[in-house]
């Protein structure tokens, strides 16, 4: 994988935790990150393909069973017994 070098500005705070969390990781700062934007831009891609699935299936539809005809009216629906 080709990599690419880029400035951010973190605050102080910030950086000092993700420093933390990667020592307990047992990884460097710049892996950390690394994994982290991997993982969110990975995640975001399943969510967009997933999305792109059911937007298909409905726009399929679905066989509920009655041939595409209403066997009830509104009144039986809403019927008191």
């Amino acid at each position: 994988m080709e990599t690419q070098n880029v400035t951010l500005a973190i605050p102080k705070e910030a950086i000092h935790k993700a420093k933390m969390m990667a020592v307990r990781h047992r990884t460097s700062l710049s892996k950390l990150l690394t994994n982290f934007i991997i993982e969110m831009t990975t995640e975001d891609e399943k969510y967009d393909a997933a999305k792109r699935r059911s937007l298909a299936l409905l726009e399929k539809g679905f066989n509920l069973g009655t041939n595409g005809k209403i066997p009830w009216t509104r009144e039986e629906l809403h019927a008191r017994r």
